[in-house]
């Protein structure tokens, strides 16, 4: 089997069984350090519903994002500019930034937008400031494929996904390989990342653990991003929530006059 990532021959390193029912083969790739399942046959039974009954951290993780989000965009990007969350799920993470400040937009093409209605994005070739994909990655089925299209979209990308540890997990001994949920079919080291981002001449940074940063033409060191994320917890994220303007009314009003106008209408 050819690697999604990099296209180069994958062995098959251990198989397990997923949704408590397929067994499915696993396939890793030596060069790029890509782990990924056999061809996802069994995933329109894995997203009958688009967010996993398993997932119970959903509110904590958009919450803790939110905060690093806020942190990154406020000190290393046009914090006044437009952003868009890429897999953007039920809208919980598109209202959290809107409500600290941040003109955020949706996008989910497998997902009902419950909690950013009229704030989807504006339209497929609109460029954003920065696009934002939180466990996002580990769903895709044609990886290059998607993360082009979230370049489509900008030239940064900030995202979370667990990386593979140096020693590669047996299954059991990892959660995130969620086999019970068989949603998780693509899993990244450190060493894909910097495939990637040479691939497509992009500037990567990561905390080796779990967030990361693709940015091209702009250089962001990644002692300075590891910096924001480390402080973040130290009350930063704060200081910047007083510094912005909650669009929470704003939102309010701007949709309560675009219902009185398709009623007049």
């Amino acid at each position: 089997m050819k690697c999604k990532i990099c296209s180069n021959e994958t062995y098959n390193i251990f198989s397990t069984k997923i949704l408590n029912k397929y067994n499915i083969k696993y396939y890793y790739c030596d060069y790029c350090g890509f782990l990924q399942t056999e061809e996802p046959y069994w995933l329109k039974e894995a997203y009958n519903n688009s967010i996993s009954i398993t997932d119970t951290g959903i509110i904590s993780r958009n919450i803790t994002s939110s905060k690093i989000t806020a942190v990154v965009l406020y000190f290393l990007f046009k914090k006044f500019n437009n952003f868009l969350d890429f897999g953007g799920g039920y809208g919980i993470f598109t209202r959290l930034m809107r409500d600290i400040g941040f003109d955020f937009y949706w996008y989910d093409p497998h997902s009902i937008n419950l909690l950013a209605r009229g704030f989807e994005t504006k339209s497929k070739n609109y460029k954003y400031e920065l696009v934002t994909a939180f466990e996002v990655f580990e769903h895709f089925a044609e990886p290059i494929k998607e993360i082009e299209r979230m370049l489509q979209f900008s030239n940064n990308i900030l995202f979370s996904a667990e990386l593979l540890p140096s020693t590669l997990p047996k299954p059991g001994e990892w959660w995130y390989y969620a086999l019970e949920s068989g949603q998780h079919i693509s899993f990244y080291s450190y060493r894909t990342l910097k495939y990637i981002a040479q691939k497509y001449n992009m500037n990567l940074c990561s905390n080796s653990r779990n967030y990361h940063l693709f940015t091209k033409n702009r250089k962001i060191y990644n002692k300075l991003f590891n910096l924001l994320l480390k402080f973040q917890r130290f009350g930063l994220f704060f200081y910047i929530k007083k510094k912005m303007k909650s669009l929470t009314v704003d939102d309010m009003n701007f949709l309560i006059s675009k219902m009185k106008n398709r009623c007049e209408q």
